[in-house]
């Protein structure tokens, strides 16, 4: 059975290892909250507030997190699967280690992330903020990052083959030592006004 809270108030709540399914929350503030170990199947959030909380160690699958604010929250070793991140931000996040697979990140707000040698392949990254993100080292394999603010964003070493990325993100990242496939060569050298012959 679906059960829906609007304008919940779970500030300070210690809920650690809970299990959620099917559940959609709308506009609820989980600030400062212990949700340590919590685990989401099924479930939405919209427009609700993460920050100061502690989501160390959680699993969600399938579940949807739209809009949503996660400042100064504490992501590290949490696993995500499945999942829309659509349009949510993320300030001054504990995010390391994470796992992320198969999710949609678009529109969301990663300026200044520290994500280095993460494994983002195959996300969708369309138009998310980006920007002086530490993406060294990440593992962005067939993402889409198109239309993705990456002015000052750090793409040292990371790998690209495969991914979705346009003429801004190609001028405005730092790629040094970036594996890309041949097309985004090309293209990287068109973006920075090569003529290719």
């Amino acid at each position: 059975m679906d059960e829906s809270e609007v304008d919940e108030d779970y500030r300070d709540a210690v809920l650690p290892g809970a299990r959620w399914e099917k559940r959609t929350f709308v506009r609820c503030d989980f600030t400062e909250a212990d949700l340590r170990g919590l685990v989401t199947r099924g479930c939405t959030f919209d427009s609700c507030d993460f920050s100061g909380a502690d989501l160390g160690e959680s699993r969600h699958t399938s579940s949807a997190f739209r809009s949503c604010t996660f400042n100064r929250t504490v992501l590290g070793r949490s696993e995500w699967s499945g999942c829309s991140l659509l349009g949510s931000s993320f300030l001054d996040c504990a995010l390391r280690p994470i796992a992320v697979r198969d999710c949609d990140l678009s529109l969301a707000s990663l300026g200044g992330a520290k994500l280095k040698g993460t494994n983002l392949s195959g996300l969708r990254l369309r138009e998310a903020n980006l920007t002086d993100a530490d993406l060294r080292e990440t593992d962005l394999r067939e993402s889409d990052l198109t239309g993705a603010r990456l002015l000052g964003a750090l793409l040292v070493d990371a790998d690209l083959r495969g991914a979705r990325i346009d003429a801004d993100g190609l001028r405005q990242a730092r790629l040094t030592g970036a594996h890309v496939d041949l097309d985004t060569a090309v293209a990287y050298a068109a973006a920075n006004g090569l003529v290719v012959h």
